[in-house]
């Protein structure tokens, strides 16, 4: 069995976590793979993160805390029969340098480039994404045009080990636009 990699990532309010499962859930009762995995946003990823850049995220993302997030379109990640559908996100020039500072000292990272994205479909066979996106493009309420980042954090995967790095969790649910 494959392992994830270390990630320091963005997580969403529990609202919007779980109306992007419940697109999920409408795709799979499309008859598209089902999508077991947490919506986040990826800042890096690592097979063992850089502590370098664990203390740099640490030091730098709780002034950008809570951050807003734009979804601008529709991507496709990968060059191989199955392939990953991402939401492409938009932020402030703040955080987008503080990601990239991040990456960069991340030595299995992609040096001074980050892409912020939401993977809406991992793993989807190369046949299916025009009928995918079509799918994806009618069941996303509007109210998720715009995305709110409540925490940073480190998620160890192979010891299920969560270490928040920013938290503005009380921000919540009063702030963010209803459908």
């Amino acid at each position: 069995m494959r392992t994830s990699p270390d990630n320091i990532l963005l997580r969403l309010p529990e609202a919007q976590e779980q109306q992007i499962r419940e697109v999920f859930v409408a795709l799979e009762a499309r008859g598209f793979p089902a999508q077991q995995q947490t919506p986040h946003i990826t800042i890096t990823s690592s097979p063992a993160m850089a502590e370098e850049a664990v203390h740099c995220a640490a030091r730098l993302l709780p002034s950008l805390i809570p951050a807003r997030l734009e979804r601008v379109g529709t991507v496709i990640f990968g060059t191989k029969r199955k392939q990953t559908v991402a939401w492409l996100l938009e932020t402030s020039a703040e955080l987008e340098a503080a990601a990239r500072e991040i990456s960069a000292l991340n030595p299995d990272g992609r040096g001074h480039r980050w892409t912020p994205h939401l993977t809406m479909g991992l793993r989807l066979p190369r046949e299916i994404l025009p009928e995918y996106i079509r799918a994806l493009d009618e069941l996303t309420p509007a109210s998720l045009k715009e995305l709110t980042a409540i925490r940073a954090a480190l998620w160890k995967p192979r010891s299920q080990e969560l270490t928040v790095l920013a938290d503005a969790s009380s921000y919540q649910e009063a702030k963010l636009p209803k459908d």
